[in-house]
């Protein structure tokens, strides 16, 4: 290994320590959203910690071809010592800045969606019920006119043959006449839950 691949290496696992901090402080930030999950917890370490080892030695990889010293260790231990003694505070103030900033952009577009999209698509659904409600009801109105017209007649000539007619078949046609009145109940009870609705 020559010395500029030694220097290379140096300086890039110098980079990498520095940058294991950065990383580790933002994956720390966001530990408490599943730290009472203890099976998402271990899934998160070994999948963060198997991501920047192997992060790490693509860099090494890329500068010296995989070589493993021990001045390499040394560097990244350095590189991470130099991150938290000099840039951990501002960059951790930095990171709480930057999710306020993200949160707040998010909370915008959500009212701008909810206001543009789903308030004006739930209001149109209201609107196209009422009016199909209220559709339906003048409908119901006017069949059951229409239909109390056509029937008033012939409730005349039924009472009129009712009264000569013998005690059983009046009988038969109570029966018929409760049958009625439950279906027309029903039918009552239906347009009421419709209305509610």
């Amino acid at each position: 290994m020559t010395l500029s691949t030694q220097f290379l290496t140096m300086l890039a696992m110098v980079s990498s320590g520095f940058y294991l901090g950065i990383v580790q402080d933002t994956f720390r930030r966001f530990t408490p959203y599943w730290k009472k999950k203890v099976v998402l917890t271990y899934t998160m370490e070994v999948s963060f910690w198997l991501t920047q080892t192997l992060i790490v030695f693509y860099v090494l990889f890329q500068v010296n071809g995989g070589e493993l010293r021990f001045y390499v260790f040394v560097a990244c231990l350095l590189g991470f010592a130099a991150y938290q003694a000099l840039a951990a505070e501002s960059y951790k103030k930095l990171l709480e800045h930057i999710i306020r900033i993200l949160t707040a952009v998010y909370r915008f577009l959500e009212r701008c969606v909810k206001a543009l999209f789903i308030t004006p698509i739930k209001w149109i659904f209201d609107l196209i019920w009422t009016v199909f409600f209220h559709f339906l009801k003048l409908l119901v109105t006017v069949l059951l006119f229409l239909l109390t017209i056509i029937i008033t007649p012939f409730g005349w000539i039924f009472r009129f043959i009712y009264r000569l007619l013998p005690d059983g078949f009046k009988n038969f046609f109570r029966k018929i006449a409760g049958f009625y009145s439950k279906m027309k109940n029903i039918g009552i009870k239906l347009m009421k839950r419709l209305k509610r609705r």
